[in-house]
């Protein structure tokens, strides 16, 4: 089993996460289940919603709507 940080690395590559997300993911394991359970449009939305966060508080709210 990957860790979650390596877990996060390779979603991130794969569906290029922002940097931010990624980064505030690997430290909420829980946050990369619950990620990779999304439907895809659901997955093109979170990443859509951090890609305009303009502050690490609009990041994080972008965490916890998978929470």
């Amino acid at each position: 089993m990957l860790s979650p940080e390596v877990s996060v690395m390779r979603m991130s590559l794969e569906a290029e996460l922002p940097l931010g997300l990624a980064l505030a993911m690997a430290q909420r394991p829980e946050a990369v289940e619950r990620f990779a359970a999304l439907g895809e449009p659901e997955r093109q939305a979170l990443i859509a919603r951090a890609r305009s966060a303009r502050s690490k508080q609009e990041m994080q709210s972008c965490l916890e709507a998978l929470m």
